[in-house]
């Protein structure tokens, strides 16, 4: 199979470009122009030809020309930002290669923060060469408004865009795991080969609801500047709606403080909040007239006027593994029953499956603790909610009242990574249920003591965070069958041969209060800060990290069969030919059924349903199973 490296340079200006508009904007705009590609044809993976880059600069038919002559349905496709390129190549000249490999998502999945992502940076951090700046002196000219000069420069920039792109894929795919290059492929697909239609009227009629509803709550925001203003104030307002005001490390303070930056992420989640009215403060909050879901079923609508509606996804966004939104819609946090989700609709001919993996990451705590008990009770299908509540209360199962079973439901999603009795109020709260403190702590104590393996991993983790601050000789390992490894400082290394990885970790101590806390350094949107961990937050990471390569090993077996169009967290939504649906949904429970081989007495089960539409997708129930395919 040949391996073709390409990189586009296209038309933009001031009020035209990728930090104006979205990817799926900018690339379907009127304004758009291809003004020349690079494209490097390297041959086969093991016989690479030393082939330099070819240029081309033409008109758009000139330039299907020119890219015709590659063999592409055989070939795989290098880019740096695929999803762009890629786009390119789909959308305007109707190319679709055999695979697709992103380097910028490799490096997110390599580097984590601690190298730029940008070609730019990885080349300099790779010693690979330096990366041009014509590109600069680009902005406002359409492909004809440059001179020859001004173009033979440009050429050298893309050639050399490509060069750099194909010796970084050379670096970055040792040791990089077939699987997780099929999952890039498999992601990138899903935005530059979109299936999923938009129905306008359901979209404007939401539309019309929202603003209306928006109206009405902001003239309930009757809260004074103040109020919205001052953090200890405005978190009491959170705090009325039983919500946890975010928080953050300060790289001023090194202490602890409210994440209420426009830019902190905990802040931009709650304008997201399933609850109108939160979304309604936070956007009152932050001075703007528009709430997100505005905002986006805008977004929505003026996709459904340019085609299908392609789902953009970050490989590798999360710390753990995990996708994450992205061309500012997304599709990582639709609320439960919006009817957004009522207008993403499967094309003519096709029905969409959407299948949630159940209690994903309370079965991989289960399994991962070797927590005996939990882990047979979750492989015999039982009601384990019930169980746990029935421990909490002293009752037999079957006497266990809905309120004590949602209990013991939040007892176990909740309390598996160490979560306080403050916390578990405070969540409790959120669905309605109020308990006193006392209570809260006695529950999580009946937990701990009920699975006592699972504080053991907790204390196990604990260990491993000093084991990276200052590591030995000693490779530790940890969890289930010794699964997870730590070495030296690089962080856990997880069954696919990535990394957790916690950078700079250090423990803070406040001087005034005598305690102090571990932190590591993450992301948040574009600025870099400090993270607490410890033993129940590893797990979490963990088990997230587990539950992530569980399910894209999963998109993988269910793409060999149907079209896959989206992932939301632990759920995979495909379509599947409507004379063949039944079929089709028992494939993909089969395929999520499937247990990992570096976990082979792992219980997986899960839930789904078809429809016309995603919102239509109503849960198929059946008797719970396990195995593999």
């Amino acid at each position: 199979m040949s391996v073709i490296t390409i990189d586009f340079e296209t038309y933009y200006s001031k009020a035209y470009s990728l930090s104006k508009l979205t990817t799926e904007e900018y690339v379907r705009h009127e304004d758009f122009e291809v003004i020349g590609v690079a494209v490097k044809d390297t041959g086969s993976y093991y016989h690479s030809r030393a082939a330099a880059p070819l240029w081309f600069s033409g008109s758009k038919k000139q330039t299907a020309k020119f890219l015709a002559q590659f063999d592409w349905a055989n070939s795989t496709a290098i880019a740096h930002n695929a999803m762009f390129d890629m786009a390119i190549l789909n959308w305007h000249f109707d190319i679709k290669p055999k695979k697709i490999v992103d380097t910028l998502s490799m490096s997110r999945a390599i580097h984590a923060i601690e190298v730029g992502h940008s070609l730019a940076a990885l080349s300099e951090y790779y010693k690979l060469g330096a990366k041009g700046t014509e590109v600069h002196d680009a902005i406002g000219k359409s492909r004809l408004d440059f001179s020859r000069k001004e173009l033979e420069a440009y050429k050298g920039y893309c050639i050399q865009d490509v060069a750099l792109t194909y010796k970084l894929y050379k670096v970055l795919r040792k040791g990089f795991h077939p699987h997780d290059l099929a999952l890039i492929d498999l992601t990138t697909r899903m935005f530059t080969e979109p299936a999923l239609q938009l129905d306008e009227a359901i979209l404007e009629k939401h539309l019309q609801e929202v603003l209306d509803v928006k109206t009405a709550l902001m003239e309930k925001v009757k809260h004074d500047k103040k109020q919205l203003t001052s953090n200890n104030q405005f978190a009491e307002l959170l705090q009325g709606y039983g919500i946890i005001p975010p928080t953050k490390i300060s790289l001023r303070t090194g202490k602890k403080t409210f994440a209420f930056a426009k830019t902190d992420e905990g802040l931009k989640e709650l304008q997201e909040h399933p609850n109108p009215e939160v979304q309604a403060l936070v956007a009152a909050r932050l001075g703007v007239r528009s709430t997100l879901e505005e905002k986006r079923t805008q977004r929505f609508i003026d996709i459904a006027k340019r085609g299908l509606l392609p789902i953009p996804l970050r490989y590798y966004a999360a710390h753990t593994g995990r996708w994450g939104g992205a061309d500012k819609i997304n599709m990582q946090n639709l609320p439960r029953g919006s009817k957004l989700k009522y207008a993403l609709c499967a094309p003519t001919g096709y029905t969409f499956v959407d299948c949630d993996l159940s209690q994903i990451e309370a079965r991989m705590l289960a399994w991962l603790a070797d927590e005996e008990t939990l882990l047979t009770a979750f492989t015999e299908g039982e009601d384990v909610y019930k169980i746990m509540a029935a421990s909490i209360y002293k009752k037999e199962a079957e006497d266990i009242s809905k309120q004590e079973r949602f209990i013991g439901k939040t007892t176990i999603l909740g309390c598996g990574y160490g979560m306080g009795s403050v916390r578990f109020q405070a969540q409790l709260k959120t669905f309605g249920v109020e308990l006193d403190e006392v209570e809260c702590k006695r529950i999580i104590d009946v937990y701990r003591n009920t699975y006592v393996a699972i504080p053991k991993l907790w204390r196990k983790a604990n260990d491993c965070l000093k084991h990276i601050k200052e590591p030995d000789d000693k490779i530790m390992c940890f969890g289930k069958n010794k699964l997870l490894r730590v070495e030296g400082t690089t962080g856990i290394k997880l069954p696919n041969g990535l990394y957790l990885k916690y950078p700079n970790l250090q423990t803070l101590k406040d001087e005034e209060g005598g305690s102090s806390e571990t932190t590591y350094d993450s992301r948040r949107g574009k600025s870099i800060t400090g993270t607490r961990i410890y033993g129940g937050k590893v797990i979490e990471n963990v088990c997230q990290a587990l539950a992530r390569i569980v399910i894209g090993e999963q998109l993988l077996r269910v793409a060999k069969k149907y079209k896959v169009v989206m992932t939301v967290h632990d759920a995979i939504g495909c379509i599947v030919p409507e004379a063949e649906v039944n079929e089709g949904m028992a494939y993909v429970k089969k395929c999520m059924r499937a247990r990992p081989l570096w976990a082979p007495d792992l219980p997986l089960d899960c839930e789904g349903g078809f429809g016309r539409s995603y919102g239509d997708c109503s849960v198929v129930a059946e008797t719970p199973a396990g195995g593999g395919l």
